[in-house]
């Protein structure tokens, strides 16, 4: 059989698409980017005819992108995430429909469910859908039935699932299971009985043994939404030996703290002796819409005080020691960094990687300009801009960015260190401040030898302000 190109001179249409492939192989269903006056672009949902080529425009809405498409078992339906267009007062909502592969209009799952689901599969007798879906810290597996939008919570444990698999049987439901203490790994679970827990299955390795215990601590926010938050404790931390507190903040921002993490490992940090601190503030997904709209073009405002407010209860533990404190994160997290350095003295280090610095700045020139300006208007972002507050910052910076980092410009990490720099009046052998540059990373930094390089810089740094250790300069970059 000789290869048949479907989609010839695509262009940009199926950058990072999502398909599926009909039973009988007749069809297959794409995500298609649709390029939009200004630079902008949506995307739709477009059938492709095996044995003619012929594309169909399944679903194209201007207040509407779609994903994830999946074909049923009969081949008659579609279901797919249709995601709510976003404007400076819209915040995203992402809601489960059916469509005919036939044509028609999509009709709305579980309009009930204030939950954003992905990575799902039908059941074998088409009644059902089996998604994912962050929920308070967790992603559970769920349950979605199609004729009457029941949503049932399959898994009850604090994992996070991801790469469903159904028994052909649609008896059991397969999964890779990973949360923030556990590495994934796959687990069976009974199709259909609620809040169970997970059969572990042979993996390819044992777990690793932590260096700690992780769990929980919750919060009130100044507007009297709930807050919460994982807490890693390292080993030996008591009233008696308090360890100091390191607050991580998670990129996305539209994300949340809930699977085990291979590049940024609170883990590592516990093996130093380090409590990490890892919060969903506003903005975080598994809360519902009205949790994403608190902070929704104004990061400067609720995330920030929410953060505070979690860090607050942490520090208040007996096991925590308050007066050693430290902040960092990455893209978003790195905002939020700088964000905290210029708007309280609280933290002895401040870590930011892939920082986003002057809004101004950062909106023309990210790789997803349209979608930035999608969020915020010029008045927003100057009001939520870190820069502005450089004159306040107090606190010891370490800067880190990859060159070729194209979602966040270097140009934003050299501003900051310009900001830094020429407001140091002292000795310039004095400057607390620290810049770590990659030159061939991207938003990532995912070079094995790049990222132990990564993690020795900043838990040097740490120690150094944190713990009052003498600054050592890492081998690499002797």
């Amino acid at each position: 059989m000789a290869w048949r190109d479907l989609t010839p001179a695509p262009g940009h249409a199926l950058v990072e698409a999502g398909y599926d492939v009909s039973p009988d192989g007749s069809t297959v269903v794409t995500t298609w980017w649709r390029a939009e006056p200004g630079g902008a672009r949506r995307a739709t949902l477009v059938a492709v005819d095996v044995a003619t080529g012929e594309h169909r425009v399944l679903a194209d809405d201007r207040d509407h992108e779609f994903a994830m498409p999946m074909v049923s078992p009969d081949g008659a339906w579609v279901a797919c995430v249709r995601e709510l267009r976003t404007a400076p007062d819209t915040p995203p909502d992402q809601r489960l429909v059916v469509l005919p592969l036939a044509g028609g209009a999509p009709r709305e799952i579980a309009p009930g469910w204030d939950r954003w689901a992905n990575g799902g599969r039908w059941t074998p007798d088409g009644a059902a859908l089996v998604v994912i879906a962050d929920e308070d810290g967790r992603r559970p597996v769920f349950r979605v039935d199609v004729a009457d939008g029941r949503v049932t919570r399959l898994t009850g444990d604090h994992g996070a699932y991801t790469d469903v698999v159904i028994g052909p049987d649609g008896a059991h439901v397969y999964a890779l299971r990973s949360a923030v203490d556990a590495p994934p790994a796959p687990v069976r679970l009974d199709a259909t009985t609620p809040d169970q827990q997970p059969v572990p299955l042979p993996g390819p390795a044992a777990p690793p043994t932590l260096p700690g215990t992780l769990t929980e601590v919750h919060a009130t926010a100044a507007d009297g939404a709930p807050l919460r938050a994982w807490l890693v404790l390292p080993a030996g931390a008591s009233e008696a030996s308090p360890a100091p507190l390191l607050l991580w903040v998670h990129g996305g921002p539209l994300a949340s703290w809930n699977a085990w993490q291979w590049r940024w490992n609170p883990w590592l940090m516990a093996a130093r002796g380090y409590a990490v601190l890892l919060p969903d503030p506003g903005l975080s997904t598994g809360y519902g819409r009205d949790f994403v709209a608190r902070g929704w073009g104004d990061w400067g405002a609720a995330p920030y005080t929410d953060l505070m407010t979690v860090t607050d209860v942490a520090a208040a533990r007996p096991d925590v020691d308050a007066e050693r404190t430290a902040a960092m994160g990455g893209s978003f997290g790195g905002y939020m960094a700088n964000w905290i350095a210029g708007h309280t003295d609280r933290f002895r280090a401040i870590v930011t990687h892939a920082s986003l610095w002057a809004l101004d700045q950062f909106g023309p020139t990210t790789d997803v300009a349209w979608y930035w300006l999608r969020e915020m208007t010029a008045a927003m972002s100057g009001r939520n801009s870190p820069h502005t507050a450089a004159d306040a910052i107090r606190t010891p910076m370490l800067v880190i960015h990859g060159d070729r980092d194209y979602r966040v410009p270097v140009g934003e990490a050299l501003r900051l260190w310009w900001d830094l720099v020429s407001r140091h009046e002292g000795d310039p052998a004095d400057l607390p401040h620290r810049f770590l540059l990659f030159p061939d990373e991207n938003h990532w930094v995912l070079t094995p030898q790049h990222a132990a390089l990564w993690y020795q810089t900043v838990t040097a740094f740490l120690d150094h302000h944190v713990l009052g250790k003498e600054w050592e300069t890492p081998d690499l970059l002797r």
